[in-house]
């Protein structure tokens, strides 16, 4: 499995074609499967943004438990999740004083 991870992992680095890119993702994942990995990245966006986590969890009907997760990720300066979002704009620098 680890490998097949790492292979996927590569393949999705040399997509550089964005509509390519969703239309893999949608024959690769299911609809739930891609519900919940794009709820898993809106919890970190607003997380790293600031927003409270029970502000998180109203808004997006989920309990507390599903965001704890992301941010016990972005609290960790090494955390790769926390580094995609400062590459893509978003800057979870307050979790500094937490890590």
């Amino acid at each position: 499995m680890k490998r097949s991870l790492d292979e996927l992992a590569e393949t999705l680095t040399h997509i550089d074609d964005r509509e390519l890119m969703l239309e893999f993702l949608r024959e690769l994942l299911t609809a739930r499967e891609a519900e919940r990995i794009s709820g898993r990245w809106e919890i970190v966006k607003r997380l790293s943004e600031g927003v409270p986590q029970r502000r998180i969890a109203e808004e997006l009907g989920l309990s507390l438990c599903n965001i704890t997760r992301g941010s016990r990720e972005l609290r960790r300066r090494e955390s790769a999740m926390r580094t995609v979002l400062e590459r893509e704009g978003y800057r979870p620098s307050h979790l500094d004083d937490h890590s």
